[in-house]
């Protein structure tokens, strides 16, 4: 543990829920001596991008999120595969998700998927030029809207609310606020 007195005691194996493992970790509060066991989600990384068309509109995807039962607007990207690199990561999902690719990539930020519980990292990346070059390749549990938005509309639908996704406000206040357009 980084910068922290809380002690590590065990950590057993727990069920995998399709990509994510799961772990048990018994630790020590160094407040109150008490131990502890707490669930950890263990998952890939994962990647989201900011793929900015010729004419400066930014992709954005609807889709279904089943936790809520809701559709969410976000930004496309996904779970890198195993063994896979951020860049050929976000290369692959914005092809898959929007059938765009682009040749001018830059790294914008990461944030932890969730610290609470969860042992991932999501990593933003901004696209310029994007061109439609490919079909769609969704997954079975994708049907995924493809939407454009100037990128003052997307400052709009962030100041809106628009985004419930964390990732995607995470990543679309970071490249906002990079840009100059949050003061």
């Amino acid at each position: 543990m980084k910068e922290s007195n809380w002690k590590y005691l065990k950590s057993e194996s727990g069920p995998n829920i399709g990509p994510l493992g799961t772990r048990y970790d018994t630790l020590k509060n160094p407040r109150n001596n008490k131990e502890i066991k707490i669930m950890v989600i263990e998952g890939r990384d994962a990647v989201n991008v900011v793929a900015i068309t010729e004419q400066r509109e930014v992709l954005l995807v609807r889709q279904l999120r089943f936790g809520t039962g809701e559709m969410s607007l976000e930004l496309p990207g996904g779970l890198m595969n195993e063994g896979e690199n951020q860049l050929d990561g976000i290369k692959r999902e914005l092809r898959e998700e929007t059938g765009f690719s682009s040749s001018s990539w830059r790294y914008l930020t990461s944030v932890s998927s969730n610290p609470v519980f969860m042992n991932n990292y999501i990593h933003t990346w901004v696209a310029r030029g994007v061109q439609l070059t490919n079909m769609l390749d969704l997954d079975d549990a994708e049907d995924i809207e493809i939407i454009k938005v100037s990128i003052p509309k997307l400052k709009e639908l962030l100041i809106q609310g628009a985004f419930t996704h964390p990732h995607a406000i995470s990543a679309v206040t970071a490249f906002l606020l990079k840009s100059g357009m949050l003061n």
